[in-house]
């Protein structure tokens, strides 16, 4: 009997949930790219292709899709299979806080754990307490922008700042631009190319937000293979993965202005960063999904990093 395509049984957004999810299941693949799970991935990947909404399904399970959108579906499922590609690269496009950003392979895939903090902090109706007051900040700057997706949160939680964004990738700071023009931020979002703070000079900032390479060597050794099709440099951060973060203890103060602050996710080195800089006041952030692996440290606190770190063997 010949081979049935899949697209001549499977007619409904419910027929390629379920066969997503029993092929992601199947093929034992890896989330962590914004989902979790091979039910939540392949709702992800199913809805976002279509243009849906990434968090309702119920009113469209039952939609009969059009011949062309099954095609696309089947062919992005069995991509997600044989290429172990994040379902964001496929599609195209990766969320924080709902809020859409453009993504492909030349940038690490969006999801880091300070957006949600960002608009936990200034989403109710109490002050933060530890973060300015978004509108007493001037003055922002990401650094490690990759995508741009940080950058381009402060820009809209903080209304009256100027964002700076770097990052050593020219190729991420294509995608970067790219999201920048997407949410019309052109005027108030600068892009620069280089090393950490070097292309910034001498200029000082309110706020340094950074979500720098932490993964270490060991891990970086077993990364699963969905982890490997994203930019090497974006995810190396050293034998332990603190390289990038002790420069950025150390060059920080030099750029921050009386008053203010840095937010940095470090990954899992927290024991490790204490222990070499036990005189710095690190204030660590939770989320629903991570325990220490984003700290706030203030200007005033940051004044001896550069000369009270302890040189590791």
């Amino acid at each position: 009997m010949p081979k049935t395509d899949v697209t001549d049984e499977l007619v409904t957004i419910r027929d390629y949930w379920r066969h997503a999810i029993s092929r992601f299941s199947a093929a034992k693949l890896s989330f962590g790219h914004g989902t979790t799970t091979a039910t939540d991935d392949a709702a992800f990947l199913v809805l976002d292709s279509l243009d849906l909404p990434i968090d309702t399904l119920d009113p469209f399970l039952d939609a009969r899709l059009t011949m062309a959108e099954r095609k696309m579906l089947a062919e992005r499922i069995d991509a997600r299979v044989t290429t172990r590609k994040p379902s964001a690269y496929l599609t195209g496009r990766s969320y924080i806080q709902g809020i859409r950003f453009l993504v492909d392979e030349r940038v690490i895939i969006p999801r880091s754990f300070i957006g949600e903090i960002l608009f936990s902090e200034y989403d109710g109706e109490e002050d933060s307490l530890y973060l300015p007051d978004p509108n007493d900040v001037e003055s922002v700057v990401d650094i490690c922008t990759g995508s741009g997706c940080l950058a381009i949160l402060a820009a809209r939680i903080f209304p009256n700042a100027e964002v700076d964004a770097v990052d050593l990738s020219g190729d991420a700071l294509e995608v970067a631009k790219l999201n920048v023009a997407e949410h019309e931020l052109e005027g108030r979002v600068n892009l620069h190319k280089g090393d950490l703070f070097a292309p910034l000079k001498n200029k000082t900032f309110d706020l340094i937000i950074t979500n720098p390479p932490y993964v270490d060597h060991d891990e970086m050794a077993v990364l699963p293979e969905e982890y490997r099709t994203e930019p090497a440099m974006a995810l190396d951060g050293g034998p332990d993965g603190l390289d990038l973060v002790r420069r950025l203890l150390t060059e920080a103060p030099k750029h921050l202005n009386p008053g203010g602050g840095m937010i940095c996710e470090i990954g899992t080195g927290r024991e490790l960063l204490e222990e070499e800089f036990p005189d710095l006041d690190f204030f660590w952030l939770d989320t629903e999904e991570s325990q220490g692996e984003v700290f706030w440290i203030t200007a005033e606190g940051l004044g001896g990093a550069g000369k009270k770190g302890k040189k590791r063997k």
